[in-house]
């Protein structure tokens, strides 16, 4: 039994694909190649189900219900169903003692109290507190090397914009 649960962990086994026979696929992408050979292959795929325990396992319709009750995966499933039930009952369940820190932030008031202008990409802003330097225009600094420019305009059209085409 070693050397078969061994062998389907080999990566580089071969596995013959269920859409496509003539399709090899090693068991490291055949997850991969399932789900692309299901969608070149809808005639095929309509006639296989998925195995519950085993999505690697593509079995005729009229099969499955055999499969589902003779399947290898199914008792690894079994086995920790078995396990994860033993051990609620031996594990007692402590109470969380974790507590929200407290929290000195308030956004709403904070939103309220700002009282610089919203950024506008290629605007100018002003100073707009009673400093010496209110009437200075700031300019936008810019991390580009030197000679190269932000686009001025975007790679794509807006939705929502209609370059003065009427509709």
């Amino acid at each position: 039994m070693e050397d078969t649960y061994i062998d389907t962990l080999d990566p580089e086994k071969l596995l013959q694909c269920p859409y496509d026979k003539n399709h090899q696929i090693r068991a490291c992408r055949f997850p991969y190649h399932l789900i692309k050979c299901r969608k070149n292959h809808p005639d095929v795929a309509d006639k296989l189900a998925t195995c519950p325990f085993n999505a690697r396992h593509q079995v005729p319709r009229a099969e499955i219900s055999h499969h589902i009750s003779s399947c290898d995966d199914k008792s690894c499933i079994e086995q920790d169903v078995v396990s994860q039930t033993r051990n609620l009952g031996q594990e007692t369940l402590t109470e969380s003692t974790w507590q929200c820190p407290p929290c000195d932030e308030d956004w709403d008031k904070d939103l309220w109290e700002q009282t610089s202008t919203p950024f506008v990409w290629g605007a100018a802003t002003y100073c707009g507190n009673n400093s010496p330097a209110s009437n200075i225009v700031m300019e936008h600094k810019s991390n580009l090397a030197s000679g190269m420019r932000v686009p001025k305009s975007l790679p794509y059209v807006l939705p929502w914009k209609n370059n003065g085409n009427a509709q």
